[in-house]
């Protein structure tokens, strides 16, 4: 059953008043954490998971990414990480922990809450691995416990990626070009991985897959790497800064803009695939997949730009298609037929120019529909939103400083230090610190949302007062960044009609429950992108995709539901995110598939549901 976030109780954090702790001033944070690890560490060695108890909170949390399950798993409570580590050491046996001195310290993110935080660096038998921990004070002053615990496969032992002194040592004179040629055709052997998408989240898994030696093919349908990105509408503009959106192996240089537009973003990744010598099929697409169940290889079609077909045998197929789906359509609303304008929807919108000198409604009050409404209004044309319930809205300005603070910024730390800080703690631990950020930047964002208010638009403050934190992660919706918008309509330049629900489609508008009418030449529904799993019904059949998990969402322990992890059907998988999830759950994904290729893969600890 899926968790009702609504309802979910918000853990508790750890207080120093709920720890019945006080911080002491000459704290040795370098001494706290190398006593800690060294018990830590003797706990693992020798089995003893007994000592866990004096090492942890009772209430504490440990989120593992496949260094120790070969899963994404989060476990809370002593009870249930002896139980995790009962049933993993054995197979996996964690040693040679080590503490990094440059990442360790004591943190005092607010007030009432102080822990010490370290990155440590550890090993099992097959992998590399990294981790965070973050202590805090207990009643005993000279006795600090873990609250929340990170662990995260860095590198497989004995498949280090190509890069750095592992690249190619050799000059090549001539031959470059034809040998990429031939690389990328595949005539003499098929790929091992198939990606369908070329966006971010199937370049990054093309390019890790790459460096790790595992043939990868990128079947991308448009006529470009990056279009998905550059056909759609042109008022396009990401909402999340610069330093958190580097892709794999290669930063954005220093003079790109904080905020990408959508058709430099495009040109970029389509240099990305040049740069990073990846495998792609331009203006070609997958026609169908269809799975061996005896070989559990999959035999997929592929139409190629000229209309020939190639049919490959690939053990592992990635659906790397986005947040939405192609069967993308406008609500079915009565009397659709009898309208004498247009309705589109926003997937199908392209400029505002294009209905110049009409009257245009929005349908829709989300990060689409205030960036759709704010070119109409940008370029002269009569725009009404119409908002069919509240929406959680935060400033760009304001919000990002607050959720990114030290970490994806203007001088923050290194990007791969930022991954895994960001994913340190476990998203239900991380409610009531969400809880504590929307409230900040709802207070610095006042004005313009009691402007908003007056005007009559309805806010949140997001699921359980968390503000966009549960919407990103449950379903990837319900709130405005906002650059700009907001005080267009709060000003009443972006019109809004939102005080009553829509009853039928009329000849020249809409009609609602009320009575009241609105009339447009133009309707525009952004109104959401569809259910992801469609795309692998459409390729793969009915049957197969009954079988998946949901891709996004919470699963009962707090981790999305299926990607970047098992989907439940074995090879397939579903690469997607923003371009932060898709650098750094690339590599996750990446390690899953080489594990199985060179047989290091161990028995996967998932959630039992």
């Amino acid at each position: 059953m899926p968790v009702d976030l609504h309802t979910f109780p918000v853990p508790p954090l750890p207080t120093l008043n709920n720890l019945n702790a006080i911080v002491p001033t000459d704290v040795d944070a370098e001494k706290v954490v190398t006593r800690w690890l060294d018990k830590f560490s003797e706990a693992l060695s020798s089995n003893k998971v007994e000592i866990i108890s004096e090492l942890f909170l009772e209430d504490s949390w440990w989120r593992d990414l496949l260094s120790l399950t070969w899963d994404f798993r989060a476990f809370r409570g002593v009870p249930a990480i002896k139980t995790f580590l009962r049933d993993r050491i054995g197979s996996t046996h964690p040693r040679s922990f080590k503490a990094r001195k440059e990442f360790l310290g004591l943190q005092r993110p607010a007030d009432d809450l102080a822990w010490i935080s370290s990155f440590f660096d550890f090993e099992t038998d097959v992998g590399i691995g990294s981790g965070i921990v973050r202590l805090v004070p207990t009643a005993n002053e000279r006795e600090w416990k873990a609250h929340a615990i990170f662990t995260n496969l860095e590198d497989l032992k004995g498949f280090p990626e190509k890069i750095g002194p592992l690249r190619n040592p050799l000059p090549n004179h001539g031959s470059w070009e034809e040998e990429r040629k031939l690389e990328a055709e595949f005539k003499d052997a098929d790929p091992i991985a198939l990606v369908v998408g070329g966006g971010q989240s199937g370049l990054a898994i093309g390019a890790r897959l790459k460096l790790l030696n595992v043939p990868t093919l990128i079947v991308e349908k448009n006529a470009r790497a990056g279009d998905g990105w550059r056909n759609r509408y042109e008022a396009l503009c990401l909402h999340d800064p610069v330093w958190s959106d580097h892709m794999p192996y290669l930063a954005f240089p220093a003079n790109w803009p904080a905020f990408s537009p959508a058709r430099k973003l495009a040109g970029w990744l389509d240099m990305y695939a040049e740069a990073m010598e990846l495998n792609i099929w331009n203006s070609s697409s997958v026609e169908q997949a269809v799975q061996d169940p005896s070989t559990k290889k999959w035999k997929v079609t592929v139409k190629r730009g000229d209309g020939s077909e190639r049919v490959l045998n690939v053990k592992h197929v990635i659906f790397a298609t986005g947040l939405g789906s192609p069967n993308t359509n406008v609500p079915k609303i009565p009397g659709m037929e009898k309208f004498k304008g247009q309705i589109l929807h926003s997937v199908q919108h392209k400029r505002a120019t294009d209905h110049a000198g009409k009257k245009v409604v929005v349908v829709g009050a989300c990060t689409s529909a205030h960036d759709i409404a704010q070119d109409y209004y940008n370029h002269g044309i009569d725009v009404t939103m119409y908002q069919r319930s509240s929406t959680y809205v935060m400033s760009t300005k304001n919000g990002l400083g607050v959720l990114f603070k030290n970490l994806f910024c203007e001088g923050g730390p290194p990007t791969e230090i930022a991954d895994r800080m960001s994913a340190s703690f476990p998203y239900f631990m991380n409610m009531g610190l969400a809880q504590r950020s929307a409230k900040l930047i709802a207070d610095l964002d006042k004005e313009i949302l009691d402007d908003l208010n007056k005007r009559g638009f309805r806010t949140n403050l997001g699921i359980q007062n968390t503000g966009v934190f549960l919407l990103v992660w449950s379903k990837a919706s319900g709130y405005y960044l906002d650059v700009g918008a907001s005080r267009l309509i709060a000003d009443g330049k972006i019109k809004l009609k939102n005080d009553s629900q829509i009853k039928e489609f009329t000849e020249s508008g809409i009609l609602f429950e009320d009575g009241s009418q609105l009339t447009a030449d133009v309707f525009v529904f952004a109104t959401g992108l569809g259910d992801m799993k469609d795309n692998v019904r459409n390729v793969c059949g009915n049957e197969v995709a009954d079988k998946t998990t949901p891709v996004w969402g919470f699963n009962d322990e707090g981790e999305i539901n299926g990607a970047w992890r098992d989907m439940g059907v074995p090879g397939l998988w579903y690469m997607t995110g923003n371009l932060a999830l898709s650098r750094f759950h690339s590599k996750h994904l990446a390690l899953q598939i080489k594990a199985m290729e060179e047989g290091v893969f161990g028995e996967r600890y998932s959630l039992k549901v």
